[in-house]
């Protein structure tokens, strides 16, 4: 891996002041105060207490104590086969870790299960957008968020960002999965083994004397910071989608939403933090994800890992510049220029143009254009992009960590 360089960050022509301006600014806009109320909530009231104090009660303590016993090693091995949501848990687990598990696994009781039967149908009909969303859209937005950035950089999963971005990517292909949520699918195990991994990281990254020179927090992956990573999958999903005027009848909205509150629930988020509805969930996005975004040579590090992941996909569609095109499209000027993106002569243009009408005739809203190759190009870059960042996840181990990124 490329060795990090704060001069990496560092754009030529007086971009160093702009820079230092913006990563300054961040955390004063970051520490806003929080009046997102819990009656727009899943649970429709609640303490209303900021989830940037708020970690995870439950997990935390139980992942703390494996650590410091020496049983995460066994308990890895365990659950290596543990990959269905059916499953019993294995035998042999620490009584408090099987304990915590067995109620973690439980849907919430709120949980619509024609909801997330109509949610299949939405990831069936929307699959390859998806794939480009989550990778380019979400992905790279995660590299703009400082506190994720630097939590993923400075823990054990940094030292190795292909296998890390690949078990990303398996949490979104299982939720997006047929049987997501029935006990022959992954979803509940994978929320839960995750969930696993963030206690762990909250109690290794404080001893990472790299992480506490470079964050400005004592505990990372509050409550909130899941919240601002869930704001920048299924919420950017749909405000992309909602952009692209792609049509979506309004139950399957609701199923594609009620996917994702289904699963903050599963990863330890409080039910009085996930929005109940998209307005609900637009308004939070606008007070704890916009305003933090911002560079750091952690996240500028990672994202250019991002941009080649595409490398060797055959057919030339998934090239670094291409990647990078995207990346300016979704998400605009200013994060591309956090980011080293140099603008593309052919591609730029071609998307601001193109892609509207390339949606639209997708969506049989629009005759077929008169340009079959800018059409073709668009549609075979969905579908590589698709299964570069969705069909790809093969079988991966989420294991518990017990070290943080090697020094």
């Amino acid at each position: 891996m490329e060795p990090l360089s704060r001069r990496r960050v560092l754009q030529a022509g007086g971009a160093l002041g702009a820079l230092g301006a913006l990563a300054a600014a961040a955390p004063a806009q970051a520490k806003s105060v929080w009046t997102w109320s819990p009656t727009g909530s899943v649970a429709g009231a609640g303490a209303g207490a900021d989830p940037r104090w708020v970690w995870d009660d439950e997990a935390d303590p139980v992942v703390a104590a494996l650590i410091d016993r020496g049983d995460v090693p066994l308990v890895n091995g365990l659950l290596r086969n543990w990959t269905k949501n059916g499953q019993p848990l294995p035998d042999g687990l620490p009584a408090d870790l099987r304990a915590f598990m067995e109620r973690a696994r439980r849907l919430p009781a709120w949980t619509d299960q024609g909801k997330l039967a109509t949610a299949v149908q939405f990831n069936e009909k929307r699959g390859l957008y998806l794939g480009v969303l989550y990778g380019l859209a979400s992905g790279m937005m995660s590299t703009v968020i400082p506190k994720e950035a630097r939590a993923v950089y400075y823990s054990k999963g940094g030292a190795d960002m292909k296998d890390r971005i690949s078990k990303t990517a398996k949490l979104g292909y299982d939720i997006g999965a047929p049987n997501a949520y029935q006990p022959d699918g992954e979803m509940i195990v994978t929320a839960v083994k995750t969930r696993l991994v963030h206690a762990a990281v909250r109690h290794l990254l404080p001893q990472s004397p790299a992480w506490a020179q470079a964050a400005d927090e004592d505990i990372p992956i509050s409550q909130r910071d899941i919240m601002v990573t869930w704001h920048s999958l299924p919420t950017t999903v749909m405000q992309k989608l909602t952009a692209w005027q792609v049509p979506i009848p309004a139950a399957e909205s609701d199923g594609f939403l009620h996917s994702w509150q289904v699963g903050a629930h599963l990863l330890g988020v409080r039910d009085e933090y996930i929005p109940a509805g998209w307005s609900e969930a637009d308004a939070q996005a606008r007070q704890v994800l916009d305003p933090v975004l911002a560079p750091t040579p952690e996240g500028l590090t990672l994202a250019g890992i991002l941009l080649d992941l595409g490398a060797g996909i055959d057919g030339g569609l998934l090239t670094r510049p291409i990647l990078g095109a995207f990346t300016r499209f979704l998400l605009g000027d200013r994060i591309a220029q956090w980011l080293q993106i140099p603008r593309e002569l052919i591609w730029d243009p071609l998307l601001k143009t193109a892609w509207g009408p390339f949606v639209l005739v997708r969506e049989g809203l629009l005759p077929f254009p008169l340009a079959p190759e800018a059409y073709w190009l668009f549609d075979e870059f969905l579908r590589k992009a698709a299964l570069l960042f969705l069909s790809e996840a093969k079988p991966i181990r989420i294991e518990i960590p017990v070290t943080n990124r090697p020094s």
